[in-house]
């Protein structure tokens, strides 16, 4: 694909950039060198190539998944914590109903 003056002109026109003549003739060969570069990556091989998320290898730091940690900020906490709510139902936070 090339781009020629005109075409700059509509995409700037279109992105609502005002350019000059000047820079449209400068902007033209540089959307020509992107395009040609983007082809050349499109021409890789990279079937045998497996997905990546991230240049280099990451692990995430897991904690264990213990309920009763920290007695402070832990689990098992729910009778304390519902003996301040207004109305407690089965085990959680009663809430009035707002779809009518």
């Amino acid at each position: 694909m090339s781009v020629d003056k005109e075409t700059v002109a509509k995409i700037a026109s279109l992105a609502r950039i005002k350019m000059t003549d000047e820079e449209l003739e400068r902007m033209a060969p540089e959307l020509n060198g992107i395009l040609n570069w983007v082809e050349q990556l499109g021409e890789v091989d990279t079937s045998n190539i497996e997905p990546m998320t991230a240049v280099i290898p990451n692990t995430l730091r897991l904690r264990a998944d213990e309920v009763n940690a920290d007695p402070k900020t832990g689990g098992d906490r729910r009778d304390d914590i519902l003996a301040n709510a207004p109305a407690a139902e089965h085990g959680f936070f009663g809430v009035p109903k707002v779809i009518e």
